[in-house]
């Protein structure tokens, strides 16, 4: 056992009361139900000397750089930690609230309730205190598998040569997806003296399976459960990771696999059980390398946060009319005037706010970038947003660590970072993003000095 490092765990719940809003499809939903309840669950590692504790939460996100660094600054306090060690991500769930405050001159994504805002503050910083307080001598150790089957390109180009986002299910018309899925589950397996080990699991797709107005944590919630109940006297924590162009969504199914899934308003098959089935495929993907990580040292403990400069998607003038003629139909709940349905619908009426919201600026936005180490082989790298799939891949591929694991939604939560070719192409991610069509190479730029910087720092 390697006494000078220390690993920790704590889990808080933060299922919001009824009535509270649920973020997400640019639509007005509230919770009238719980599914399953919401939890914030908390990783503290220490080499002795410094101190980072990072927080995973069943959210849609946290709003605005400002709140994000007032919350940060909250739970640094209280946990007796540096405010740059603070390291917040959410799952993603589509069947929780969003927080946060949207930045000034930014229009708010989420619906959020300055009760809720906070509620959550104060229970972040509960299970970050918590989670030092469990501190206790730790060892370290890698493993990887692959749950296959249950994520999918969301993106495809139609054979009119258009591209789509979330086509429909067996449609004729699909030509081919457009982009890489990365099915790997990444394992790290903290061993205590004393006290539960700690299963850290990574995978990227959107959690947005469930639907409806039933509270619940989706797949990535399973996954933690499943893992719990195969290995009693271990807790577990989960990372979403590059999840911005794939979700659940098989077009060509084989048969059997639309169990637990029915058609939604948007063209895409939800449900219930499929989250299941998606949190049992993650959690045995994980089990199978559980008893063959490969032990490493853990060493140092270093963290950064780096902010980079993204020029933004700015509307042409000639494009604001039919902007707001498309918002002010949304708005008056007269979407069947809008000449679109579907995803392309959503894709319409989003690309419609980004413009309105970019009409004066600002030019550029400030995305920080977050990062914490442990030794030379394991990192965990946050993006304040949604990256696709081959950001991640990057951002990996040069990281001097052996074990990179990548998260969205760290830190902020900023919306869609597409792949350059993406802009071209078109697409609902591309054209709601507010970021012009540089913010791939500029976050893979950014990630990969802060990883450099943060190896070198230990």
């Amino acid at each position: 056992m390697n006494c000078g490092f220390k690993a920790g765990f704590a889990r808080v719940d933060i299922t919001p009361p009824l009535g509270t809003p649920l973020a997400g499809y640019f639509e007005h939903r509230e919770a009238r139900g719980v599914l399953d309840n919401l939890e914030a669950n908390a990783l503290a590692v220490s080499d002795g000397t410094k101190t980072a504790i990072l927080i995973a939460a069943d959210l849609l996100g946290i709003e605005g750089v400002a709140f994000n660094d007032a919350l940060r600054r909250r739970i640094s306090a209280v946990a007796g930690v540096d405010e740059s060690a603070v390291y917040v991500h959410s799952t993603h769930t589509h069947t929780g609230p969003g927080a946060g405050v949207a930045d000034k001159g930014r229009t708010s994504l989420f619906d959020g309730t300055e009760f809720y805002n906070e509620f959550l503050s104060s229970r972040l910083t509960d299970v970050a205190r918590l989670a030092v307080a469990d501190m206790s001598s730790a060892t370290l150790a890698i493993g990887r598998s692959a749950a296959r089957r249950i994520s999918f390109l969301r993106r495809y180009r139609m054979k009119d040569g258009s591209l789509r986002t979330n086509p429909g299910v067996g449609n004729p018309e699909i030509a081919e997806p457009v982009g890489h899925l990365d099915e790997t589950v990444r394992v790290l397996r903290i061993g205590r003296d004393g006290a539960d080990d700690i299963a850290v699991l990574n995978f990227a797709t959107h959690p947005d399976v469930v639907g409806g107005e039933m509270v619940s944590g989706d797949w990535p919630a399973f996954a933690r459960r499943t893992f719990e109940r195969a290995e009693p006297g271990t807790k577990c924590i989960f990372f979403n990771g590059a999840q911005g162009d794939v979700n659940h969504v098989c077009t060509d199914p084989r048969p059997g696999e639309r169990e637990g899934l029915h058609p939604d308003f948007d063209d895409v098959d939800r449900g219930y059980e499929h989250a299941r089935h998606m949190g049992r495929v993650v959690a045995a993907a994980a089990l199978s390398a559980w008893g063959k990580c490969e032990r490493v040292e853990s060493g140092a403990v270093s963290f950064a946060v780096k902010a980079v400069s993204v020029p933004s998607q700015m509307p042409k003038p000639e494009e604001l009319p039919r902007a707001r003629e498309y918002d002010r139909l949304h708005r008056e709940g007269r979407d069947a005037e809008i000449p679109f349905s579907g995803m392309a619908l959503t894709t319409v009426v989003a690309e419609a706010g980004r413009m309105l919201m970019l009409a004066d600026g600002p030019s550029s936005f400030e995305l920080p970038i977050s990062a914490v180490s442990i030794g030379d082989v394991v990192a965990f790298v946050g993006l304040p947003g949604e990256p696709f799939s081959e950001i991640g891949e990057a951002i990996r591929a040069k990281s001097p660590f052996r074990m990179t694991v990548l998260t969205c939604l760290t830190n902020g939560s900023c919306g869609y970072f597409p792949v350059e070719s993406a802009y071209a192409e078109g697409g609902y991610e591309a054209r709601s993003s507010t970021f012009s069509s540089s913010v791939a190479p500029l976050l893979v730029v950014g990630a990969t000095s802060l990883l450099e910087g943060t190896k070198g720092a230990g």
